[in-house]
């Protein structure tokens, strides 16, 4: 398998519990597909000691970076920080929260050949009912609106081509960010796969994903999208 240089990135909010094992198994992962890669934690403004350990994985690992935010701005935006601040050829992005396992990044890569971006849908959601019965129906919806396709929109564990992030403008704070890349890069004539991979429980940690304020701030941002979206638009 040919080997590419890789930026791999999690965003991480009060993830003291998880981001060692998160951050090593990126690192065993990074070495043994890439002869040049860089690992970067964004710590989205984590009031636990989440800003403290990534810090020392950092002084510890060669390749590893954290950017932090100061205050806590949202799924959309760190997202949007590791995007930016990647330097390889291809980027690769998932969770902090440790639901997926990273050695499956090499079940994404071959496809990157013939796609720009390869999606991994989740075989079987480990997330509770209501969870996935949110994702579902929003799925649907963003499907309707933007045609965009994919089974598991919103999906941590995606690899992309990191001159697609030089060609399409974000703005999603919140989570409508998946959509919003997927939806734009589309529109410039990128193309999508998708490759199943495995959904693990949460074991640490809280998640956040489901608070009214976050589904609330999606919605607002969908909305805005949908008014000034196009087929010709970023």
């Amino acid at each position: 398998m040919k080997k590419y240089s890789i930026s791999i990135f999690f965003p991480c909010y009060n993830e003291e519990q998880n981001i060692t094992r998160v951050t090593m198994d990126a690192i065993r992962v990074a070495k043994r597909i890439s002869d040049d890669y860089e690992i970067i934690i964004v710590n989205d403004g984590s009031t636990d000691r989440t800003g403290e350990i990534a810090e020392e994985l950092a002084r510890k690992n060669q390749g590893v970076r954290v950017i932090h935010h100061e205050v806590n701005k949202g799924y959309g935006a760190a997202l949007q920080t590791g995007f930016k601040n990647a330097t390889k050829e291809l980027v690769f992005y998932t969770d902090g929260d440790g639901q997926f396992n990273i050695e499956e990044l090499e079940k994404l890569l071959p496809h990157i050949e013939k796609a720009d971006i390869v999606s991994g849908y989740r075989i079987c959601r480990r997330d509770p009912f209501i969870r996935k019965v949110n994702a579902f129906l929003w799925g649907v919806l963003v499907n309707a609106l933007f045609k965009i396709n994919v089974s598991d929109v919103d999906s941590a564990f995606k690899l992309y081509k990191r001159k697609i992030f030089d060609d399409i403008t974000l703005t999603s704070q919140g989570a409508l960010i998946d959509t919003e890349i997927l939806a734009k890069a589309k529109a410039k004539g990128y193309t999508i796969t998708e490759v199943g991979v495995n959904h693990f429980p949460r074991t640490a940690g809280e998640p956040t994903g489901a608070k009214l304020s976050v589904i609330f701030r999606a919605f607002k941002e969908l909305f805005a999208l949908k008014s000034s979206f196009s087929p010709r638009s970023e």
